[in-house]
């Protein structure tokens, strides 16, 4: 079930002590523009409907925050009638999402970064979500993102050292950049940027399906990759591994 608000931590622990129900806290982009000529972007409406109606299908509480909260910019191009008929939901938890900075993110067994461009602009830049890269990973949670998602993890390190530094993870490539004409508009490329400190890049060509999994970290990297992302986190969280009712 989809979350409206946030409940305080007594009553997620007395909660959790009953059924212990596994938390998602997916985090999506504010930003409606990208480059200087102010291309429309927002969220890849895929990346996240996709896994959002996978894991309430499965029975998760799943919450919807942005760093600003309120209504998430969907990219344009990424919408398409049919869709917008059987994600309905999704389109609905995108309409009033929750300021992440007002979440106890202590409580959630995975935190999941859906994309589109404009994470590149806002997350990409949150020292909020590398704090929370950083706690997840000290306490052995899921951290998953898919195609420019990874940005979510840039700002993430601890004693001078990337959080992404050794990992294997993947993220829309440089080549798929180029194909959707975006190169000449990102701000940088994501993954040179995820290169640049330290990831281990793993890449298929554009437009193929391919997910990375390294420990607790998943990583998909393009849109077509949305619904063998979601299975991937739903199969490490039912694997028993969740931890949310811990302080």
């Amino acid at each position: 079930m989809s979350e409206k608000y946030t409940e305080t931590s007594e009553e997620i622990i007395e909660s959790c002590e009953l059924e212990r129900p596994v938390r998602v806290l997916m985090v999506v982009t504010n930003a409606d523009e990208i480059g200087e000529e102010k291309h429309k972007t927002g969220v890849w409406f895929e990346e996240f409907a996709v896994p959002y109606l996978e894991f309430l299908k499965e029975g998760y509480f799943v919450t919807t925050a942005s760093l600003k909260g309120g209504k998430a910019p969907i990219d344009k191009r990424s919408e398409n009638f049919i869709d917008d008929i059987k994600w309905k939901a999704a389109k609905q938890a995108l309409e009033d999402t929750i300021p992440l900075e007002s979440i106890d993110y202590t409580l959630y067994d995975a935190i999941v970064f859906p994309g589109g461009h404009g994470p590149m602009v806002d997350i990409a830049r949150s020292e909020l979500t590398g704090e929370i890269i950083n706690y997840f990973c000290e306490k052995n949670r899921i951290i998953a993102a898919i195609c420019h998602g990874p940005a979510g993890l840039l700002t993430a390190e601890k004693d001078g050292r990337a959080f992404v530094e050794g990992k294997r993870l993947t993220c829309f490539t440089n080549e798929e950049e180029k194909s959707a004409k975006m190169d000449k508009i990102v701000p940088f490329f994501l993954e040179d940027a995820l290169k640049d400190r330290g990831a281990i890049f793993v890449k298929s060509d554009a437009g193929e399906i391919n997910i990375v999994e390294d420990n607790n970290l998943i990583t998909a990297q393009n849109f077509q990759s949305a619904e063998q992302f979601a299975k991937a986190v739903i199969s490490h969280l039912n694997a028993g591994g969740q931890t949310s009712c811990e302080k």
